[in-house]
């Protein structure tokens, strides 16, 4: 069988894909209470798992208990 490759996204991508600037995902990261997924670096860049990024959107989508 043939093992699936993980994909990572650089910091450029991450961007790009929510529309935010590096300020926004630095926020993002520190803070807790969102959940934002934590990049890996590779020689001094970073990257995300693209499964780590689409579960956190998934999370965001979540129907909130006791709702509006």
């Amino acid at each position: 069988m043939m093992q699936e490759r993980e994909c990572f996204l650089p910091a450029a991508q991450v961007k790009q894909r929510y529309g935010v600037t590096d300020m926004s995902l630095w926020r993002w990261l520190k803070d807790a209470s969102l959940g934002f997924p934590h990049p890996i670096r590779i020689n001094g860049r970073r990257f995300w798992r693209l499964a780590d990024l689409r579960a956190w959107e998934a999370s965001q989508e979540a129907p909130t208990k006791g709702g509006a």
